[in-house]
């Protein structure tokens, strides 16, 4: 309304529709209502009567519907269902989770408020504020049909200028009118979106949206990892084997010369791309973690660490695979990052399950000074973290120590 053109754009003719509509609605949905609950009352004491009380109260569930389709008139953000599917097929089902669901009885609320009250305003609105202005506009024409008009049948006009002046005032009315219009179509719209289609349910069921769809999003990547792991292990990796082993038969029954050269030569590159395979497989889902889990797996990485590392990790049983997973990268990267950077003599690697939270630490005694986004990887860790709803926190102050915490919401998953 506040953009310059509105009175020449659809925005006051769609207010007009708006409650005009409502209008019609309300005044059927306040029969209906009326007549479910005097056939309800009436027959409350046989069996027919419960499947009519029960009608009214679902009456909500269509008019809500409708309401939020006519909301399409006045309201270019788009309004969602607030209902649940239901666990299983049929009526029952269907019948059990709609009366369980506040929005069912929260559109009964507005079904009776909108059968009661709203329609009239409805009707007072699009009387007072488009049909009170166009009947004045209309007074030269009912002057030339009739001879004389009587103006909201309280002026009586039966000269030409004072018809032509009332259709002047018609005419700055229904400007005004069509103002007042979209204030009270905004306003009605405004009502019955926090009755059956509030924001902050559409917004309450996108973050659940995202957050369901961010853990599908996680397993589905940890599945395919294992499944490169597996298609690596099980396939490049024989083939290599098979490859070095026929290289070191051919290297033995070879004589010496030039050839016996090449064939050695050959035989330790395929060791060393062998070696190089075993360690690009284990980097992407070693075989401990997925055998003996985290705590196997972190004594593993203690073990191939540059500096050495003392391992004090406690844990009930075994973790979500994408938890182990994140856990165990990020203690592999930040031990990387103490063997590369820290110049440390020693590091440990500490934590469990505490309140629901895997608290892992991994501390050392180096020059310090590491921060986010200078080559440490950090930021790729704390990604990591934050996709499972997990936190990561350094603190690293010039000359030592680094303490770096991760905490991640989990489970036990046996």
């Amino acid at each position: 309304m506040s953009r310059p053109g509105y009175l020449l754009r659809s925005w006051p003719w769609r207010s007009a529709g708006y409650l005009l509509t409502g209008a019609v609605t309300g005044a059927v949905v306040l029969v209906g209502i009326v007549v479910s609950v005097a056939a309800g009352g009436v027959l409350a004491l046989a069996l027919v009567g419960l499947p009519l009380l029960l009608g009214t109260a679902l009456a909500g569930i269509p008019v809500a519907a409708l309401e939020r389709f006519r909301l399409r008139l006045v309201d270019a953000e788009p309004t969602s269902d607030p209902h649940e599917a239901p666990g299983e097929p049929g009526l029952w089902a269907w019948l059990s989770t709609r009366l369980r669901e506040r929005a069912t009885w929260r559109e009964l609320g507005h079904a009776l408020l909108f059968a009661g009250l709203l329609w009239p305003v409805d009707a007072l609105a699009f009387t007072a504020f488009l049909l009170g202005p166009l009947s004045v506009l209309a007074t030269p024409l009912l002057m030339a049909v009739f001879g004389e008009a009587k103006v909201l049948k309280v002026w009586l006009v039966s000269t030409w200028p004072a018809a032509v002046g009332f259709a002047v005032l018609g005419l700055v009315l229904l400007a005004l009118g069509a103002y007042l219009l979209g204030v009270a179509a905004g306003a009605r719209a405004g009502l019955v979106r926090l009755l059956i289609a509030p924001r902050e349910a559409d917004l309450g069921a996108r973050v659940v949206e995202l957050a369901r769809s961010r853990v599908r999003l996680v397993d589905a990547f940890e599945a395919e990892r294992r499944r490169i792991e597996r298609d690596l292990h099980d396939g490049a990796q024989q083939r290599l084997v098979a490859l070095t082993m026929t290289l070191g038969l051919a290297r033995l029954d070879a004589p010496p010369g030039p050839l016996a050269d090449q064939l050695a030569k050959a035989h330790e590159e395929a060791g060393t791309a062998l070696a190089e395979l075993r360690e690009l497989i284990h980097g992407i889902h070693p075989k401990v973690l997925a055998d003996y889990g985290l705590e196997a797996a972190v004594a593993d990485a203690a073990d191939r660490s540059a500096v050495p590392v003392d391992v004090d990790l406690e844990l009930p049983g075994r973790l979500s695979q994408a938890v182990e997973a994140a856990a165990y990268f990020v203690v592999c990267e930040a031990l990387a990052n103490v063997g590369r950077h820290s110049g440390a003599n020693r590091a440990e690697v500490s934590g469990g399950l505490s309140g629901g939270r895997l608290v892992l630490q991994v501390h050392d005694d180096g020059r310090g000074g590491a921060r986010a986004g200078q080559g440490s990887g950090l930021t790729g860790l704390a990604d990591r973290v934050s996709v499972l709803d997990g936190r990561l926190s350094l603190s690293s102050p010039p000359g030592g120590p680094t303490l770096l915490r991760v905490e991640i919401p989990c489970a036990p998953a046996s």
